[in-house]
């Protein structure tokens, strides 16, 4: 039988991501102060969540869209990719708390108020939170983006009309009966609006037109829906270890999600429908698209 691992080997995605990881890794261990700066606790914390791995989609995203867009060079686009983990990584400090989803395990390790506490946990969200638009203002704005334009388009995501308002809807569904199209607003905000984020970002690290701008802003939306129903499909078939999460939370909190609203089958056919919709985003593109494609495929067919 031929492996996922060899599939990806074959075309080269699986060294590309390896690559690409390890250059993300490498950038982000030193876009934080070090873990022994005063006050140590909270430089540790900060660390702690934010270098415990994980597939580092967000900013491989931003420094493959930059690629489709005629980079030649991944640095330009390396402090927006840094941002917007930092920005996903404070987004998981705070989901996994006793106030939120109140999970103990997240990447494989102990959430960061079980080591922490709870107070030094908060604490660490926000300082990533402002730590990345510390990372913003090192970008080389491009003629068509000035830094201005880049940092409210970060600001709008993060706050209250998208990240934070899937959030909040999400906490305010849990144990009620939604409509799909009530669960599709909760999911295109709480995830969709990072991931596309992440690839207009490394579109305007690269001066992109217009034109692929708005394609990749379309693919963002279609991938980022796919990923978050897969994501809950994975939480009702896969367990703790495979996940490196908690699993079944979803149900046990009476979450909002595509399988408990359409059910498994229909959640699969929904994602495979989204991921052909975001490969027909890229047509703009040609053959400099094909990376994205394969990272598509590659998120839908993922079993953690």
């Amino acid at each position: 039988m031929t492996t996922r691992k060899a599939i990806c080997d074959s075309d080269g995605l699986f060294v590309y991501l390896k690559r690409q990881r390890s250059l993300v890794e490498a950038a982000l261990k030193y876009s934080l102060p070090g873990p022994s700066s005063r006050p140590a606790t909270i430089h540790k914390a900060m660390r702690y969540s934010l270098l415990a791995g994980g597939k580092r989609l967000r900013p491989i995203l931003t420094l493959a869209a930059a690629e489709a867009c005629g980079a030649k060079d991944s640095k330009p686009a390396l402090p927006a990719a840094c941002a917007v983990e930092l920005i996903h990584t404070y987004s998981l400090i705070h989901d996994d708390l006793p106030c939120m989803d109140d999970d103990d395990l997240r990447r494989g390790q102990p959430t960061s108020h079980m080591v922490f506490g709870e107070g030094v946990a908060v604490l660490a969200g926000d300082a990533l939170l402002t730590r990345s638009f510390g990372l913003l203002a090192e970008i080389k704005p491009s003629k068509r983006y000035p830094l201005a334009l880049i940092i409210e388009e970060v600001a709008t995501t993060a706050g209250s009309l998208q990240l934070i308002a899937g959030q909040v809807s999400d906490l305010e569904a849990e144990g009620k009966r939604l409509s799909i199209d009530d669960v599709r607003f909760i999911h295109e905000r709480k995830t969709a609006a990072m991931i596309v984020l992440s690839l207009r970002l490394g579109a305007m690290t690269t001066n992109a037109t217009p034109q692929q701008l708005k394609a990749l802003t379309e693919f963002g939306q279609a991938l980022g829906l796919a990923f978050q129903i897969i994501d809950d499909i994975l939480d009702v078939t896969q367990s703790s270890k495979q996940l490196g999460k908690s699993a079944g939370k979803d149900i046990t909190a009476a979450k909002a999600t595509y399988p408990a609203v359409i059910g498994l089958k229909a959640s699969s056919k929904e994602a495979a429908r989204l991921t052909r919709k975001a490969h027909a985003a890229l047509k703009v593109f040609d053959s400099r698209g094909e990376r994205l494609a394969q990272l598509a495929n590659d998120l839908l067919g993922r079993t953690a």
